[in-house]
Parts: C-alpha cells; sequence; structure tokens
C-alpha cells in the first residue's frame, strides 16, 4: 500500500526510481587489464587504456560480462543476446577520456524484478528496467591540499553494473527494503562484495510527488548516496523539500542534486540532462557484443540458492518463523553456519541459539561471524547436549560462555567443570524433600491457594542442586509432592 504525504491541499504519494552503480569483483578492470584492489596506493592501478593515452584500444573483460549475465539471472531478468557499448560524452576531471564507455539503447539485460519484504510481514515485486555493464570514472580529492583537487585514477576503467529499477518504490522504508534485498542477491552470486562504505555499491535516488492516481509528476537525481540509511534520509528530505514546493504553487525543476550526510540535506549540483545531452553513439573501438544460448545457460547451471529460495526452504525444512528465517538467510555464511549446526539436531532449539545466544555475543564482543571462536560444529554438539538431557538450558549457557575461551568440546568441557545434569530421579527426590521440609509456612501457603509459590521451590531445588537437576524431573517431583 503507497504511503501517502498529507500536505495542507491534500494527500501526495512519492514515486521513487533507483539506479544502483555496482561494481563487479574482478582481477582486472572492463577493458585493461590493471588490477581493482582496494585501498592501493594513488595511481598505482592504472593502465595507459585507463589515462586515454592516445592510439589505446579497449578490449572486453570476458569475465566481467558472465559476472552481468549471472547478476541478470539472479533478478529474473531477461538476457539480451546481442548488446552495444556506447559512448557516454561529458566532460569531468576524472574522466581522462572526455566520455564514458557505456550502454543504453542495447544493454546487456533487460526486464526483470526482485521480491522485497517489508517489516509488517508482507512483500511487494519491484520491477528492474535494465542492468549494463559500464567503466567507472577516477575520484577527485579535493581534502588533499588547501587549493588543488588531485586526481585518482585508481577506479577509472572498473567494471560496474549499472542496476535501474522500475518507479515502482513509494516509501522510504522501501527503498531501504530494496537496497538490503538487491544487495543480498548480489552476494550471494559473488557478483559484487555490496561494501557500501568502500564505493563499490552506490545509489542515485530519482523522485517526485504527485497526488494520487495521477500523472507521475517532474522528478530529482540525487547522486551517489553510499548506504541504505543515507538513502531512507535522503529520500525524507527530498520528498519534504518538494512538499513545501508544491503546497506554495511552485514547480519542480529536473535537477541532479547531492546528498549532504553531514547537513543531512541534498543540494542542487545542475539541472538534470536528458539523455540526447550525452549524445551516445556506438562505440567505434567496440564491436557489438554477441551472446550464445550456451553460455547463458552453462552460467545459469552455476548460480547457488538465492535468498527468496533459502528463505521458503528454512520455513518448509526447519518449520523456522519467516522472520527467523529472513534474519538467518540475510548473510550466506549465516546460512550455512545455521545449517551446519541444525543438522540431525532441534532445527528451532538451533535457530534460537544461532539468532540470540551466538550473534548476540559476537555483537557485544564487536566481532563477525567470521570472527567468532565458536564453530558451528561446537555449537552443534552442544545443543546435542541439550536435547540428551545430559546439560540444562540454563548449564548450557554457562558452557557457551566458556567456549568463548576454552577451545575444547563441549562434552570435555561440562565434564571438566562437573556440570553434568542430574537425572538420577533418587538424588533429585531427596533434594525435593529436604526443601519441602526446610519451607513448611510457604508449603501451607502452596496449598492453601497460592500458585505461584510453586516457582519458589522450583528456585530452591536447582539451587539446592547447584543448578544441575533436570527440571522436568524436578516440576513433575514437586507437583506430586505438593498436590
Amino acid at each position: 500500500m503507497a504511503e501517502l504525504i498529507q500536505g495542507e491541499t491534500g494527500a501526495w504519494e512519492m514515486v521513487i526510481g533507483l539506479e544502483v552503480h555496482a561494481q563487479v569483483i574482478a582481477n582486472s578492470k572492463l577493458f585493461s587489464g590493471a588490477a581493482t584492489s582496494f585501498g592501493a596506493e594513488p595511481n598505482s592501478q592504472v593502465s595507459l587504456v585507463d589515462a586515454a593515452m592516445p592510439g589505446m584500444l579497449p578490449v572486453l573483460n570476458e569475465h566481467c560480462v558472465e559476472q552481468a549475465i549471472k547478476t541478470g539471472l539472479g533478478i529474473n531478468a531477461a538476457i539480451n543476446k546481442v548488446s552495444v557499448f556506447e559512448r557516454k560524452n561529458y566532460f569531468y576531471p576524472d574522466l581522462p577520456q572526455g566520455y564514458q564507455i557505456s550502454q543504453y539503447l542495447h544493454p546487456i539485460v533487460g526486464m526483470g524484478f526482485i521480491e522485497i519484504d517489508m517489516p509488517d510481514g508482507t512483500s511487494r515485486t519491484i520491477g528492474i528496467t535494465r542492468l549494463h555493464l559500464e567503466q567507472d570514472a577516477g575520484k577527485s580529492m579535493h581534502d588533499q591540499h588547501p587549493t588543488k583537487s588531485y586526481v585518482d585514477l585508481n577506479r577509472s576503467g572498473s567494471a560496474l553494473m549499472e542496476i535501474v529499477s522500475e518507479p515502482d518504490l513509494r516509501s522510504g522504508d522501501e527503498a531501504a527494503a530494496y537496497l538490503t534485498k538487491l544487495r543480498m542477491i548480489l552476494r550471494y552470486l559473488g557478483t559484487c562484495d555490496g561494501n557500501m562504505e568502500e564505493g563499490s555499491m552506490r545509489c542515485d535516488v530519482n523522485l517526485s510527488l504527485r497526488r494520487p492516481g495521477a500523472p507521475f509528476g517532474t522528478r530529482t537525481e540525487v547522486k551517489n548516496v553510499n548506504s541504505v540509511k543515507a538513502v531512507q534520509q535522503a529520500i525524507e528530505f527530498e520528498a519534504a523539500r518538494q512538499l513545501e514546493i508544491l503546497e506554495s504553487g511552485g514547480t519542480i525543476k529536473q535537477e541532479t542534486r547531492l546528498w549532504d550526510p553531514a547537513k543531512l540535506e541534498t543540494r542542487s549540483l545542475r539541472s538534470k540532462e536528458d539523455a540526447h545531452d550525452y549524445r551516445y553513439f556506438p562505440d567505434p573501438d567496440l564491436l557489438p557484443l554477441h551472446l550464445t544460448d550456451e553460455l547463458i545457460e552453462r552460467i545459469k547451471n552455476t548460480l547457488p540458492e538465492l535468498p527468496d529460495q533459502k528463505k521458503h526452504r528454512f520455513i518448509d525444512e526447519y518449520k523456522l518463523t519467516p522472520y527467523d528465517a529472513g534474519v538467518l538467510i540475510a548473510e550466506g555464511n549465516r546460512a550455512q553456519y545455521f545449517e551446519t549446526v541444525a543438522k540431525g539436531r532441534d532445527a528451532k532449539l538451533a535457530a534460537n541459539w544461532v539468532l540470540n545466544e551466538l550473534l548476540g555475543r559476537l555483537n557485544k564482543d564487536g566481532k563477525t561471524l567470521e570472527d567468532s571462536p565458536v564453530d558451528a560444529a561446537r555449537l552443534s554438539e552442544m545443543i546435542a547436549l541439550i536435547s540428551d538431557n545430559t546439560i540444562s538450558g540454563k548449564i548450557a549457557k554457562d558452557v557457551f560462555s566458556e567456549m568463548f575461551t576454552d577451545t575444547d568440546r563441549p562434552a570435555a568441557i561440562v565434564e571438566k567443570r562437573g556440570w553434568k545434569q542430574v537425572t538420577d530421579t533418587g538424588a533429585i527426590e531427596k533434594i525435593v524433600d529436604d526443601v519441602i521440609a526446610a519451607n513448611p509456612d510457604n508449603v501451607a501457603a502452596y496449598k492453601s491457594g497460592k500458585d505461584k509459590l510453586f516457582g519458589f521451590f522450583v528456585g530452591q531445588v536447582m539451587k539446592n542442586s547447584g543448578g544441575k537437576a533436570n527440571p522436568d524431573i524436578v516440576n513433575q517431583l514437586l507437583k506430586k509432592k505438593l498436590s
């Protein structure tokens, strides 16, 4: 359901489309053999092609093409068997050629869609207009010198996939859900690492307002927003800015704007260009790209299980709630960790330990799953000890805490610490009898109707057993003896 903004003159609806620039995971650039590693010394990964030296000719990187095809298949899109590289002409200090090699009329990937999951449990399908390959520009650095700007061309020529959505999004929350799901898909596919903070995934936000059901309004484009939160903030600010103009009888200018993360506002950069302003024409140095059915089919056969497929399988196979399944599949390594823990175990118990205990402890310690001192095999063994009543759930928390500093197997930790659960009914019965004998007043009060005192007796028995008595046996014996 569309999220409406209420103005003094009535309701308005946001119309949002996102253009995501995703840097392709590849060892070399789109048209040269230069390296692509992040954080290298400025201008240390620049070939003569990237620097646009006279007479240098681009050579298309086959791996980047395959990564684009894989991504297209992962977003349920049509793969175009013929695509054309074109020159998009504009001047920028960090664009050595004075043009960008991109695709326009004939992109490598056509229409597709992804399903987004909203916080309220609903889902929506968002259309993808296209995915095209293009080369990245360099980077201007304005903070290195008081009066000069420096240019780093390390990024120049790196392969980008520009993924353009349909104008199907209607709120900042939907835009965030779309970006989150798209980044998840790219990471599962291994085609982009999605590290927005490193600039390997950037987003342009196109936004306009209209009366509900009316034709689209004039849009603005907010360039290079580099986090999911910033996209939401930019949408919120830009919608409020446009609303104020429209409500006062003004008109929106079609323009490109910049997001200022310090001031949390957008500001005008330039009037928005249309395609004809870029003077697109086919790049004379590059032939049209022809793909075979065999190549597309081969890549299709290498696709991993994608997030939505995995989520539905977790719900069906492990009987997890949609929420728990959604959190577990958010990262591919997290889903794999859970499946290792859950193999042959109580899946709901495994999910609870991974989601609440493990991720909670790692978050508290400032660690990632890769840094976890508790691997999936050891956590699985500990869950087996709970299931076979070797330890109680309460003692398990102590065992788990020890596992963060003790590399022994869980069973060895239990043995070493003397934490094995007491399941001998006779031994537990003696403790129960002692507790009842020591608390005659509470026994009388319980029998007169104060049912809540039952918890007191359970607590006393567990305390006297050092927390090792089997809780089920304790409950059974107390109920029998107090009735």
